[in-house]
């Protein structure tokens, strides 16, 4: 049977793990996260499908059904597994989306490496996943394709189903012409991306650059703009913008530009570490520490995340206030890369010699300022973790989104606690209230961390509180809602011309 929505992400849709001998499919531990998000659209429509890779021995045929039936607490829907050969992968994923399309995407032309790429690859992972969309949809579906690494693959669905919709989301950065026309392939990507009838993005910057590179390489009849809702205009801070495009029109085609940022499932987060056990749980977790101050930082291994910055401002912490030897502790995670994944090796090398270098000289037999760990933490100890903190520091260089800033303020429940969160993280333009701070700038860096340890705890839970109820009111629910009131219109017979508001 087709289905009237197609997801097509480069990941499959729950967890393998292998129980005496047979591989067994679990829902994904944690709540948050792209794929449980994207999962909350399949019990809201008619029929759904999921499009994802599964490795396969080169020349074999897969040892697995491509096709199968899953019934879990989101409903029930199909996922089609492409069988990609390591070299695909590797080809596909870790030196091209990593080496070549990562840096661009972050405004790190710099670390733009197409040496290892072999674009051909790239197209033709792009053509199968495309493929096999167009296979699964119903006459007039919507075919809504992930993330930048399957950028292409909208080209490839508009030339064999012009009967679909098309959309497509961002979870990056999108960065502005001048940097994204460092990409040799641009003519093919940009060609693609307009080949959609819709292109999503979490905040109105990144839509802006979007119409401003097809302005830049593409002779476009008209660009309709509207005044940003409030809630995301962001003051006055790097990612601040006052209107926004929503829509292009170019050869008679319209191009709907749409900007929302993802939530989180804030009361699953709220009833969660409120539970006893719970509450019990972060209690020890604070006993276990032993700090006056916790500072809770969390993400992956990745120059974009700042962790390097991150780390040399809590070393100037510790020399330039000397009062919080012995009292303040960071607990560190930043999960390693996959294996093969050589573009962040770097630095995992720098951050894991920053921790050394901190503890060593700043440590004791019974202190040492750094809790550091590479692996990732189920999701209820993350929420415990969360909930025991003081303060969040979440400073990324550049960041899509970041859910784990809303993680934290929905952890904390309208209780103190600070969340000190880079200006260049899109949460930003929707968390007013967090100690914003440019972390290119040592000075800044240093100032917002001595606010974070000294504010008073009155003005914590004031801004908390504010916190909370946007966090609260634009949650995971409020995005589901919204984008499906986009597909909708996307089904409507098209006619007439866009209105600028």
């Amino acid at each position: 049977m087709a289905s009237s929505l197609v997801i097509v992400y480069h990941r499959q849709p729950y967890e393998e793990d292998v129980e005496n001998g047979k591989t067994v499919l679990r829902e994904n531990a944690s709540p948050n996260g792209i794929v449980p998000a994207l999962k909350g659209f399949i019990g809201r429509v008619a029929r759904a499908s999921w499009i994802a890779w599964k490795k396969s021995p080169a020349g074999k045929p897969p040892k697995f059904e491509r096709r199968i039936g899953i019934t879990d607490s989101f409903g029930s829907y199909d996922v089609v597994r492409l069988p990609l050969s390591a070299e695909q992968v590797h080809q596909f994923y870790h030196v091209t989306s990593k080496e070549a399309l990562w840096p661009i995407l972050n405004a790190f032309p710099s670390l733009y490496s197409s040496a290892n790429t072999d674009w051909a690859t790239f197209r033709e992972v792009n053509r199968l996943f495309a493929q096999a969309a167009c296979e699964e949809a119903a006459p007039g579906a919507v075919v809504w394709v992930h993330d930048y690494n399957l950028w292409l693959v909208p080209r490839f669905v508009r030339e064999l189903r012009p009967d679909v919709r098309i959309a497509f989301f961002h979870h990056t950065p999108f960065p502005p012409p001048d940097v994204f026309n460092v990409l040799p392939w641009r003519d093919e990507i940009l060609d693609s991306l307009l080949a959609c009838d819709l292109v999503g993005f979490h905040i109105p910057r990144y839509a802006r650059n979007f119409a401003a590179l097809a302005q830049s390489l593409r002779t476009v009849d008209d660009i309709v703009e509207r005044d940003v809702p409030a809630e995301l205009r962001g003051g006055r801070t790097a990612l601040a913008e006052p209107r926004t495009p929503v829509c292009i029109r170019l050869r008679g085609h319209s191009v709907h530009i749409d900007a929302t940022p993802i939530g989180t499932h804030a009361e699953l987060i709220r009833a969660t570490v409120q539970r006893p056990e719970n509450l019990a749980r972060a209690a020890q977790i604070r006993a276990e520490l032993g700090a006056d101050k916790l500072i809770v930082s969390v993400g992956r291994v990745d120059y974009a995340k700042g962790t390097r910055e991150q780390l040399a401002a809590f070393e100037r912490l510790l020399k330039r206030r000397p009062e919080w030897l012995g009292r303040v502790k960071l607990l560190l995670t930043a999960v390693a890369p996959a294996e093969g994944m050589t573009a962040y090796r770097a630095t995992q090398t720098t951050i894991e010699q920053l921790v050394g270098r901190i503890n060593g000289h700043f440590g004791t037999l019974s202190w040492q300022p750094i809790v550091f760990s590479t692996t990732s933490m189920p999701f209820t100890e993350t929420l415990c973790h969360y909930r025991a903190a003081d303060i969040a520091w979440i400073t990324p260089l550049r960041d899509g989104l970041n859910l784990v800033a809303k993680e934290f303020v929905a952890a904390h429940v309208n209780d103190s606690g600070v969340l000190v969160l880079s200006e260049f993280a899109g949460a930003a333009v929707e968390l007013a209230d967090a100690v914003l701070v440019n972390p290119n700038s040592i000075s800044q860096m240093d100032a917002a961390i001595d606010r974070a340890l000294d504010m008073p705890i009155d003005e914590q839970r004031q801004r908390m509180q504010r916190l909370d109820a946007v966090v609260c009111q634009r949650d995971i629910g409020h995005w589901t809602r919204h984008m499906l009131a986009a597909f909708d219109a996307l089904r409507r017979p098209q006619g007439g011309k866009a209105k600028a508001a």
